[in-house]
């Protein structure tokens, strides 16, 4: 890689269906977030390539008592980010509820609370377009068959110019199961360009599908479709659902996702023309003007020239924290919504975590109160201090890898008064964690942690406890896993068994995270 070109994935992490929109000179992107609060992440970039985490749109989920519990793959699904009559506008289906909108007047809020536009069961990915040459607005959203026995097709709405509701019943403008071949056709993006309605949705499934384009002279069809981006001989699997952005001096690009794993879905630029090109799976696409071409001629790309825009210093969104006065940086997030007590602010440096008591402290999966950010995709080391201002017997405090399976390793105090490292895991399919290397004394109380991601997400817990020997070796190799629709999450806690009063703290320091 040279000075004027770019790899992918630009976004190296699970940001989950990314979408963009670009006012002026600057570009802004959003992501899913699913049940962890704050939700809706806001990145910003002037060239594309470099990004910086700026905010998030939605403090909390609602409704908030439904989110008072970790639902790690409900929430917000697909947003929708774009900017109209001088106002941002995020759209998103949460599956158990339906569609929702929120608007600011700048990047950063102040948000609206959120507004259902369209309440049911199922209903995913929703896009809206104003037509600034009718005056008319649309929205088109897809469906999941696990809330509403339906999928494979997007249904499109009239709406209100001002958001706030939709004018007609819908209709179905594209049925997957009349093209040959497609299936699982969802998240689209709905745009106006040469005439045209356009919709760049993906299907085939995350790990295995493809990006394709629709286009209509009316909006409610008929659809014509082609396939704009695929894996062919590349590594890039299933390329996926993103959106499409033009900057300034009419360059056209694609942010799209790719499935990898435990590390989430990581977010590919992709060079965009229009002319001939895209596999047809219709003799009507064959007609009609200039199509989206996406990649290096329908295949992504693992290089390439970075867009004609002014250089950037190199960006990209923060994982490193100090804690400055017991305040978290806004890479982390909840996994529901937060409560009161949590983490205490105080002068210094350091994060101070209230160890919540919890009938639930044998699994990490249930809590609420852990603490979390993305999973790097290369591998590195993340590395805290630890110490635990307990005296409650079972209070504990760690660094964990969370997923469908998690692993933690941290301090706990004993029945006995004393202070142990302890290092602990659970498989997926089992209900409560149990050892993974024999505990150890930490006579201070403190220790350094640090969790070693390697290739494949293969994770090597060690700690320093201050005895002398320096890091130790913990434990056999865990593998990270995802969630269902979730990349696995680093993560920091207390907590402490079900009682009565307060349980004490934890004290987190210099959390930083280097490359292997």
């Amino acid at each position: 890689m040279t000075s004027e070109t770019y790899r992918n994935p630009i976004l190296d992490a699970d940001w989950s269906d990314p979408d963009v929109v670009r006012v002026g000179d600057d570009f802004y992107l959003t992501a899913s977030s699913f049940g962890r609060a704050p939700g809706l992440p806001l990145l910003h970039s002037r060239d594309l390539v470099n990004w910086t985490l700026v905010g998030h749109a939605l403090e909390r989920l609602e409704p908030a008592a439904e989110f008072g519990r970790p639902r790690h793959d409900c929430g917000v699904w697909a947003p929708s980010l774009r900017y109209h009559d001088e106002r941002f506008w995020i759209f998103w289906g949460d599956p158990d509820q339906g569609v929702f909108q929120i608007n600011a007047p700048e990047i950063r809020g102040p948000w609206t609370r959120p507004h259902l536009l369209k309440a049911g069961k199922g209903l995913i990915d929703p896009c809206p377009l104003w037509d600034e040459e009718t005056g008319e607005a649309y929205l088109v959203h897809a469906w999941a068959k696990s809330r509403s026995g339906v999928k494979n097709r997007l249904t499109g709405h009239r709406m209100r110019p001002d958001g706030t509701g939709l004018l007609d019943e819908g209709k179905v403008i594209v049925d997957g199961d009349r093209i040959p071949g497609w299936f699982t056709l969802e998240g689209p993006k709905l745009y106006r360009h040469d005439g045209w309605f356009w919709i760049l949705a993906p299907a085939g499934g995350v790990e295995t599908g493809w990006q394709g384009a629709f286009r209509s002279r009316g909006f409610f069809g008929p659809y014509e479709e082609r396939i704009v981006l695929e894996q062919k001989d590349t590594d890039v699997n299933g390329p996926h659902q993103g959106g499409w952005v033009r900057t300034p001096s009419g360059e056209d690009w694609f942010l799209h996702f790719q499935q990898r794993g435990a590390y989430g879905r990581v977010v590919h630029l992709q060079p965009m023309r229009w002319g001939p090109g895209g596999t047809s799976r219709s003799s009507e696409a064959e007609s009609g003007g200039g199509w989206p071409v996406l990649g290096d001629d329908g295949a992504p790309v693992a290089e390439h020239r970075r867009p004609a825009l002014p250089p950037q210093p190199p960006a990209a969104p923060a994982t490193d924290d100090d804690f400055p006065g017991g305040r978290y940086g806004r890479q982390w997030q909840w996994t529901a919504n937060p409560g009161d007590g949590w983490a205490t602010q105080h002068s210094g440096d350091g994060l101070r975590l209230t160890c919540v008591r919890s009938a639930d402290a044998h699994d990490l999966r249930k809590l609420p109160h852990v603490l979390t950010q993305r999973l790097p995709g290369t591998p590195c080391a993340a590395e805290v201090e630890l110490r635990l201002d307990s005296d409650e017997p079972g209070a504990r405090a760690g660094l964990a890898v969370l997923g469908d399976a998690f692993g933690w390793i941290g301090l706990q105090r004993g029945t006995d008064g004393t202070v142990h490292l302890v290092h602990r895991f659970a498989e997926g399919v089992a209900e409560r964690e149990r050892d993974a290397a024999h505990p150890r004394v930490a006579p201070e109380g403190r220790a350094r942690l640090r969790i070693e991601i390697g290739a494949g997400a293969r994770c090597r817990f060690s700690a320093d406890v201050g005895d002398g020997d320096g890091f130790r070796p913990s434990g056999p190799v865990f593998t990270a896993t995802p969630w269902r629709w979730v990349g696995a999450l680093l993560g920091l806690f207390a907590l402490a068994p079900a009682g009565q009063g307060h349980a004490g703290t934890a004290a987190f320091t210099r959390f930083r995270i280097s490359a292997s």
